[in-house]
């Protein structure tokens, strides 16, 4: 049985943590910034009033009636986005590592601020964002430039698949760096729907990342991921329940898009649903109430979708589907990482 020696160089362990420690710190220092713009400018978010298939949401809505009630800004996710990028580029910005996570992650929080600048002024019209194919058209078109970069620049044209080991799929590459990029994007987009919900998810699974990737010596990914983990740790400080702000469309799309790299350029793609499980489930119990609903006369599965939405309107209190879910997420990073380093010693 072969065993696995790690040297751990302290210089660069400290280096990983104060990157997240400052990221920490830029945020909690942006934040009063955002808060008194937001509530000065009035950013607050539309409440959803119909399902994605166009009925009334009405057990939505009655789920979320108080809440409603009062104004709470969204777009909060700026700050995060600001922090991360402030602190790549300052300290730990690497053509080969951190420039397509970083690029990848401004380029979806633009398309998430537009959408969030709609909701907020409404066009004058009602509207609440962006239409839904646009939507995914401009996420999808951030991911083919992320993919195009990652097959010709990086050079990357495998990925590692446990029993047969690396692939070798050539351009191919590039279309599954798109798919995962949109489907992580998406998933995280869906599951922000509680207060604390999305951010302790998405902490958890870039901590997990920057575990991986410091095993795997790509220390400038590693950074990068405790940077994003330090950011999440000050914004899930306000934004657990009841929720002061939220962090819109720019920041589940920066967070989802950006964890779909990481898993592509740590080459641990086939470890990404089993670490990020809920944000799975989120996405599929979407899904699936869609299908259900077109294809069975309307009837559905779930109570409400996503599934967060489901066990609240089965009277679970929204702070304990947070917690269980922050539970969950754990548990699956955890079993993630037991299988990595498994595969990663053979």
């Amino acid at each position: 049985m072969n065993t696995l020696y790690i040297v751990v160089e302290t210089n660069t362990v400290i280096r990983i943590l104060l990157l997240g420690f400052l990221s920490f710190l830029v945020s909690m220092l942006l934040t009063p910034v955002y808060t008194t713009l937001a509530y000065k400018f009035e950013w607050w978010k539309k409440p959803r009033t119909n399902a994605v298939t166009g009925e009334v949401a009405k057990i939505f809505t009655s789920l979320h009636a108080e809440k409603h009630k009062r104004h709470i800004p969204t777009m909060a996710g700026i700050v995060f986005v600001a922090a991360v990028g402030f602190v790549t580029l300052i300290a730990n910005l690497s053509r080969a590592e951190t420039w397509l996570p970083i690029a990848a992650f401004a380029g979806a929080g633009l398309v998430g601020l537009i959408d969030d600048i709609i909701n907020i002024r409404g066009n004058g019209l009602g509207v609440a964002g962006l239409p839904s194919k646009l939507k995914l058209l401009l996420t999808t078109l951030v991911a083919l430039i992320g993919g195009w970069f990652f097959y010709f620049k990086l050079d990357v044209t495998s990925i590692h698949v446990p029993v047969l080991n690396t692939v070798h799929i050539g351009w191919l590459i590039i279309p599954l760096f798109v798919l995962v990029v949109v489907s992580t994007a998406n998933a995280v987009n869906i599951t922000d729907g509680l207060d604390g919900l999305a951010g302790g998810l998405v902490a958890i699974a870039f901590g997990t990342y920057a575990v991986i990737a410091f095993i795997e010596h790509r220390y400038g990914i590693a950074g990068f991921c405790m940077s994003v983990v330090g950011a999440l740790f000050s914004y899930t400080w306000f934004n657990i329940y009841p929720a002061r702000f939220f962090m819109g469309d720019i920041g589940s799309f920066a967070l989802g898009t950006a964890l779909g790299v990481v898993a592509m350029l740590t080459n641990t793609v086939i470890l990404l649903p089993i670490i990020g499980l809920v944000f799975v489930a989120e996405a599929g119990s979407t899904l699936l109430q869609i299908a259900s609903k077109k294809l069975r006369n309307g009837k559905k599965i779930f109570k409400v979708a996503p599934i967060h939405h489901h066990f609240e309107a089965s009277g679970w209190p929204e702070t304990k589907v947070t917690m269980r879910f922050w539970v969950l997420g754990q548990v699956c990073s955890v079993l993630g990482l037991i299988i990595f380093l498994l595969w990663w010693q053979k």
